[in-house]
């Protein structure tokens, strides 16, 4: 156990902080903070100002854990820093290890078990899309007066018009329906062959916005133009995903020039893209302060999951990456800067998941959520705010009943409570239990990144003993997952299994359906987009019916 206190003291010293930048230095004088400019569209000045705040979720791609300054990176990112040390830094925060799932537990509260989407990713070709019968936090928000806009990537399904982000609660929609793709052509090729274009603007394709535009700047004029044409005294959600820093590893030039020492060609790409993407979250701050917005506003700030070392980034000293239950996959960088803040320049270091901000940002809105809606997320702002303890004691990462690779793994193993073939994560407390294949788990540290090459040779890796399906971590002492605890407690393991169990009963199931060819963009125009058709069913329902009607009357002329 004293191996254990010295790491947790060891955590301490892996937070060390870089030094902040003023506003005066990003470019922005003092009446400039706080003028309030004229609009394209009605006039700021008109109407009495609304007590609701306004809501600014900036949601980043597979940003590491240790990719901003504050937490020691090399990579210079100035406005993160300045906005998290005037804010409240999330030290405990948790999201899901890829896309879909982060999303969707955003926009819905709900774990992945609730929604049918345990399971991956939403594929490009796959009929499936976020459930239609789950509230999303826009709808909620329009309920209560809110003008709700999305810039940026949406990963949530579109086989079918009413999944669209405008048929989910958005006023407005500029963006990418995928999880990927080119950031200046927005063209993406699913497998080969099957490749179409993806950008559009509310339901359709934005062909007259294809500029060439890197994408994080292109999405940031857009932002600037809708806080720009709507009216400051109005309540508004603006929805921001950036499509950075996930791969392709693509950057303007200008933005190497302070990495030219990064050796490793994938690092020195992610640095540059990490780079914009804080010049963006500047520019959308100024243009809050300058059209009237800032003063009344709330900007929350996370990654989507952990980075991939592979493609640049870094989540050290964490183990693990991006689609790993490690802490690496799932404990994020993540920030609140508000001048509605009570406890400005903290850091809360209470239990915090990405399905709090459902319920957290509709009470800030003055909005109801129904007694019908079972949620998974806490209202948390008096924890954030005003340094109050977390009403969440638990978070389950995730039970995926398809992902059993673990060929080792059985109920025997789980004590006959859970068959620990299964890929599940769950955290109670101090206490974090994995089960399963939790997926690559090598500490990668910043040495790594010193070749031109990936490399490996600097990874620290455990070999576990064969068979191996269960691990036990306490994670308050030992946030990088060095101790295994699991045959030292097994009453403790056992009291998580029982928990995973009692999720498990309230799980849904899982929607994960084979590829549809109707989806090939060349049957759309060239274009990613929608094309399960209801009317297309229907008729071939009712041919189906008509052909069967006029059989049954051949076979009763037959019969006679």
């Amino acid at each position: 156990m004293l191996a254990v206190g010295v790491l947790a003291g060891l955590s301490v010293l892996s937070l060390l902080t870089y030094g902040y930048l003023s506003w005066d230095s990003l470019g922005l004088g003092p009446g400039e903070a706080q003028a309030a400019g004229t609009g394209l569209g009605e006039e700021p000045g008109a109407g009495a100002p609304s007590s609701q705040p306004h809501i600014v979720f900036i949601l980043a791609d597979d940003q590491g854990f240790r990719d901003v300054g504050y937490h020691g990176s090399e990579i210079r990112t100035p406005t993160l820093d300045k906005l998290a040390a005037e804010g409240v830094k999330l030290e405990n925060y948790y999201v899901q290890p890829m896309c879909t799932p982060s999303r969707s537990q955003f926009i819905t509260g709900k774990y992945q078990i609730h929604t049918g989407l345990q399971h991956s990713i939403i594929r490009p070709t796959q009929p499936n899309c976020l459930p239609l019968d789950n509230v999303t936090l826009p709808q909620k928000l329009k309920e209560v007066g809110y003008s709700t806009h999305m810039v940026g990537k949406w990963h949530l399904g579109f086989y079918r018009r009413e999944c669209m982000p405008t048929q989910r609660g958005f006023d407005t929609f500029f963006g990418s329906l995928l999880g990927s793709g080119d950031y200046y052509t927005h063209f993406k090729c699913d497998s080969p062959g099957i490749c179409g274009y993806d950008l559009y603007e509310n339901d359709n394709a934005a062909w007259d916005h294809d500029n060439g535009i890197y994408s994080t700047q292109m999405y940031t004029q857009k932002v600037q133009q809708i806080l720009a044409s709507h009216n400051p005294r109005k309540p508004i959600f603006l929805y921001i995903a950036y499509q950075a820093v996930h791969s392709p590893l693509q950057a303007p030039g200008k933005y190497f020039e302070h990495y030219r020492s990064i050796n490793n060609i994938n690092r020195r790409r992610y640095a540059a893209m990490l780079a914009c993407l804080d010049e963006a979250i500047n520019n959308v701050t100024l243009a809050l302060k300058k059209y009237g917005y800032y003063d009344n506003s709330i900007i929350i700030y996370s990654s989507d999951n952990g980075g991939q070392p592979m493609a640049g980034g870094s989540n050290w000293p964490l183990r693990g990456s991006k689609g790993t239950y490690w802490e690496g996959g799932i404990r994020a960088v993540g920030f609140v800067h508000s001048p509605l803040l009570k406890n400005k320049g903290s850091v809360c270091k209470e239990l915090v998941h990405i399905t709090d901000w459902f319920p957290t940002l509709i009470t800030l809105a003055e909005g109801q959520i129904d007694e019908d809606i079972q949620l998974d997320g806490y209202d948390i702002w008096e924890t954030i705010s005003e340094g109050r303890r977390s009403p969440r004691v638990d978070i389950l990462h995730n039970i995926d009943p398809i992902y059993t690779k673990a060929k080792n793994g059985s109920w025997a193993a789980g004590y006959g409570i859970w068959n620990t073939a299964i890929q599940s994560a769950i955290r109670v407390n101090h206490w974090k239990l994995l089960t399963g294949n939790p997926g690559y788990s090598d500490w990668v540290p910043p040495q790594a990144f010193s070749n031109v090459g990936p490399n490996r040779w600097h990874n620290e890796r455990v070999s576990w003993s064969a068979g191996k399906t269960v691990w036990l971590f306490n994670i308050t002492a030992d946030p990088y997952e060095r101790v295994d605890l699991s045959a030292r407690y097994p009453d403790v393991v056992k009291q998580l299994l029982r928990r995973l169990s009692q999720f498990n009963k309230t799980a849904v199931p899982v929607r994960y359906p084979p590829k549809d060819p109707r989806s090939n963009p060349k049957l759309n125009g060239g274009v990613w987009g929608p094309w399960f058709k209801e009317d297309e069913k229907k008729k071939k329902t009712d041919k189906g019916k008509g052909a069967n009607k006029q059989k049954k009357n051949k076979n009763k002329k037959k019969a006679n």
